[in-house]
């Protein structure tokens, strides 16, 4: 009897064909829940307390794509979960009158859940795009507050102690419906957003039976998810706190693969040269974009 995977997993809207893969096809595995996000998963993987991760695709790269990652860096890149782009909202405070746009938050303070987490890695794909990294090796901002939750985020940039923070667009919105936050703007990523990896313990002379399993039930939730959105639209307000109205127009926004094995190496090579841009990744350093992937 193989032991079943323990999948890494963030519990946000995301995560529906997960759950219908599992509810619906007889995925075997124990899914982990991280809200802390991708930076914490990177973590749980290179500790062994999980097997498998579906993340942000820009904080696996960057994970791998450090100079000096010990070993062999716990994890490999294996299948792709979206294939739309993630849209990033960027909020502040709901008093901070003095951050008006994103012009506002040149050398500000930003809050990340984790260093290398995908709010980490935006802020210099922010940075890059508002053109503030003139100087190569100055810091675009004065601070990079580590906060681990997004409730800790907002509490942050309420209280001062960070000037702005990144996240999801719908899993935002629902504070800025309330007030509790303000939004400032929004920033795409330029490539697909979200990965699966898989340890390298399963990786080793060909992937996992378990592993392939995963992808063949995975394909079957997805299925699933496209042909029952009445029921993802359940699910998600249900048991994910987002309303019924802001699930909905999710859903007009998101697209995921039929097939989740593999992974596009051109999604990567790309990912990576602009993240050198951005000064998140050292050029001729780190893992190549062959090497992440299998």
């Amino acid at each position: 009897m193989a032991t079943p995977l323990r999948i890494g997993f963030v519990p946000e809207h995301f995560s529906t064909p997960l759950h219908f893969a599992q509810k619906h096809f007889g995925l075997d595995a124990t899914l982990i829940p991280f809200p802390s996000g991708t930076g914490h998963m990177i973590t749980a993987l290179r500790a062994d307390e999980i097997d498998i991760g579906i993340g942000l695709t820009e904080a696996w790269i960057a994970g791998l794509g450090k100079e000096g990652i010990e070993g062999d860096g716990g994890y490999r890149l294996v299948g792709t979960y979206v294939e739309t782009p993630l849209c990033w909202a960027i909020s502040t405070g709901a008093k901070r009158p003095e951050i008006t746009a994103v012009d506002s938050l040149k050398g500000g303070k930003i809050g990340v859940s984790r260093i290398g987490s995908g709010s980490y890695v935006m802020g210099y794909v922010l940075a890059d795009k508002n053109g503030w990294l003139s100087t190569p090796g100055t810091e675009p901002f004065s601070d990079t507050v580590v906060l681990n939750t997004f409730e800790k985020l907002r509490n942050a940039v309420n209280s001062g102690e960070a000037d702005f923070f990144m996240w999801e667009h719908f899993t935002s919105k629902k504070f800025y419906d309330s007030g509790e936050i303000r939004r400032v703007g929004e920033i795409y990523t330029p490539w697909s957003s979200w990965k699966i990896v898989a340890s390298t313990k399963l990786t080793q002379g060909g992937l996992d039976a378990r592993v392939k399993d995963l992808f063949e039930k995975l394909d079957k939730g997805v299925a699933y998810f496209n042909a029952h959105q009445d029921e993802a639209v359940e699910y998600i307000s249900t048991n994910l706190d987002y309303s019924a109205e802001d699930a909905r127009e999710w859903l007009k926004t998101v697209e995921f693969p039929a097939k989740t094995e593999g992974v596009k190496p051109e999604v990567v090579s790309s990912c990576i040269s602009i993240l050198r841009k951005a000064g998140v990744l050292a050029e001729g350093k780190g893992m190549s974009s062959d090497a992440m992937v299998v």
